[in-house]
């Protein structure tokens, strides 16, 4: 009788909201964490297997294909891989506009295409995308189904993504978020012929070092008003975001494909219905 394969846990980005995703989901598997930056996820790694884990680490960039499906090999040398979590991505405060339609908007597609071709059935995934891809505003059903559709690797030569079209790099990042949201709800169409499932959550403002840089840094004043206007009242927390990663990535949320979560203390809402409401603040 063959030995039963493990199952394999594949985190993107060591950081971490990703970081206690995997937490959460990866007890008696083995989780491979990948980052950009090897030492990195060798860090995270390690602290995962002093906290009882097993684990390994791999180097990823997600604008690459070919990086991508070089992590599929490797995580696939420690068994069947049953779990995805994409949390890799750059921010509008420190990328160009380029990056930012390179890491987020094609990267998180690629990775859906490749780690749908592999995700073993009943398996499951989630991608950390963001509250801002909420408040671009409505896009056109032909931009939405472009957005949603069109194979990766024509992704960016779309019109309304090239360079004259996109205001700064807070817009690239809207237009990559609404995009990732998209795109999972088109890839769990094809996920599902393989009995598997995969969502995204759209986090607000979490408590990370990123989230501190950016609270302390130019745009801090802004970011502190968001939290004390929003109906919450205050930033969430890596934790609260596993929360809802660990029901959708269980089978408690067997019946829930193709959705995406906004989990925000309610920043959206004031944004377009509150205090924080661009007609508000006039």
């Amino acid at each position: 009788m063959s030995e039963r394969k493990k199952e394999v846990v594949v985190l993107t980005g060591a950081g971490s909201i990703g970081l206690a995703i995997a937490r959460r989901v990866g007890p008696r598997k083995h989780i491979v964490v990948a980052d950009l930056h090897l030492e990195n996820a060798e860090v995270s790694a390690k602290t995962l297997y002093n906290a009882g884990f097993e684990s390994s680490s791999a180097s990823v960039n997600i604008s690459s294909r070919e990086s991508i499906l070089s992590l599929i090999k490797t995580a696939q040398e420690f068994g069947n891989i049953t779990r995805f979590i994409n949390a890799a991505g750059v921010s509008p405060s420190q990328a160009s506009i380029e990056d930012i339609l390179k890491v987020d908007l094609y990267g998180t597609a690629v990775l859906l295409e490749e780690f749908g071709k592999v995700i073993e059935k009943g398996g499951s995934g989630v991608i950390i995308s963001s509250q801002s891809g909420h408040r671009l505003g409505v896009l056109s059903q032909e931009q939405s189904d472009l957005l949603a559709a069109t194979p990766a690797e024509e992704l960016l030569k779309l019109p309304f993504l090239q360079s004259g079209e996109i205001k700064d790099t807070l817009h690239a990042y809207q237009l990559s978020k609404r995009c990732n949201v998209l795109r999972v709800m088109f890839e769990a169409v094809n996920w599902g012929k393989k009995r598997a499932r995969i969502n995204s959550i759209s986090p607000g403002i979490i408590i990370t070092p990123l989230a501190n840089d950016e609270l302390n840094g130019l745009r801090g004043e802004e970011y502190r008003k968001m939290l004390d206007l929003c109906p919450a009242g205050r930033a969430g927390t890596p934790d609260e975001v596993a929360a809802v990663a660990e029901l959708l990535m269980s089978e408690r949320g067997a019946f829930i494909s193709g959705s995406d979560f906004l989990m925000d203390g309610g920043v959206t809402a004031s944004y377009w219905y509150g205090d924080l409401s661009p007609k508000n603040r006039k």
